[in-house]
């Protein structure tokens, strides 16, 4: 495994290509389930204004580009397409199944 790819946890968090391993799938859904935590409690004792609102929104939209662009690269591991992400609890099948050992039609092998 090379230092720059084992130096980066979260390289192009935001794209849809390539792949990424279990460990950093499973990162991004810790990040994402504290970042829709401290979003809630935010908007719980913030008082509600047009302002509050709209940064409320623009956060969620950032925090589902992310889970999806991340959904996506662990589907392209498992050599799925990254709409099978959309299937309910497919989650579960991401987090356990080993990814694609040799170079598929979407990267090659991220623990390399």
């Amino acid at each position: 495994m090379s230092e720059e790819s084992s130096n980066k946890l979260f390289k192009d968090p935001f794209s849809f290509k390539g792949r990424i391993r279990r460990l950093e799938y499973l990162y991004s859904i810790i990040c994402i389930n504290i970042a829709g935590l401290i979003l809630q409690f935010y908007s719980v004792i913030q008082e509600k204004c047009t302002g509050s609102f709209i940064f409320d929104i623009i956060l969620l939209i950032f925090l589902c580009w992310f889970a999806y662009a991340q959904g996506c690269k662990r589907c392209h591991d498992i050599g799925l397409s990254g709409w099978y992400q959309i299937i309910p609890f497919f989650f579960i099948v991401l987090l356990f199944k080993e990814g694609n050992f040799d170079t598929n039609k979407y990267g090659t092998n991220p623990k390399w």
